[in-house]
């Protein structure tokens, strides 16, 4: 059964930083894109992030494009979330997933296998 496994998450004053992490069991894992999503209470799922298999493409929303920096170290089976000049409204639950995806990485339907969460709040 795969797992990916988030943390990171926490309480943080706006314009601070968080480092969100996700460990995989994929065996495969340098094969895989991955993603961080979020979802605030009582809005959908939004993509945050995505990096591909190899790190040399990444992509970001234009809500935190030059605030985050999405990596990977598929030696340690792990992607990283750098989160900086956080916001109020980044608050949400943040999703690790993984997929094999070429385009669209937006779409919550094509990414495979998803974490449980990390909840991160930013304070004002």
């Amino acid at each position: 059964q795969v797992q990916l496994v988030e943390s990171g998450g926490g309480l943080v004053q706006a314009g601070g930083s968080l480092r969100l992490s996700c460990v995989s069991s994929l065996h495969t894992f340098s094969n895989y894109a991955m993603a961080w999503f979020r979802q605030a209470p009582g809005k959908e799922r939004e993509f945050v992030a995505a990096i591909s298999w190899s790190g040399g493409n990444t992509y970001y929303a234009d809500s935190v494009k030059g605030r985050f920096t999405i990596s990977r170290d598929n030696a340690k089976y792990t992607v990283h979330l750098q989160m900086n000049s956080l916001k109020p409204e980044d608050t949400a639950v943040y999703y690790c997933a993984a997929g094999t995806v070429y385009s669209r990485h937006y779409d919550v339907k094509r990414w495979a296998y998803w974490g449980q969460g990390t909840q991160v709040a930013v304070s004002s």
